[in-house]
């Protein structure tokens, strides 16, 4: 008889973690939610969490990642019209 991974169990039971970063995770809903992450979303079949997951984590990118762009494109457009090309933009 061979084991079904709880990651795949169709029949079983979810929760929907996101840590810090804004990342989504499905997990069994038996085994303790791991340090950095927290419950968000639905509990239940794995097809409705998965489904939650895809509508609301539309951006893949973490956090950290976000917030450093948009200070970056920040600090562009700050930047005065004459200014010459910050060194490797332009090749």
């Amino acid at each position: 008889m061979s084991e079904t991974n709880p990651f795949e169990d169709e029949d079983g039971d979810y929760l929907v973690l996101v840590n810090g970063e804004g990342q989504h995770s499905l997990w069994p809903s038996f085994i303790p939610v791991p340090d950095g992450w927290q419950a968000t979303g639905p509990r239940g079949q794995r097809a409705v969490c998965l489904d939650w997951i895809d509508a609301n984590w539309t951006d893949m990118r973490p956090r950290s990642l976000i917030e450093a762009m948009e200070r970056d494109a920040a600090e562009r457009a700050a930047l005065p019209a004459s200014s010459p090309p910050i060194k490797g933009e332009d090749g």
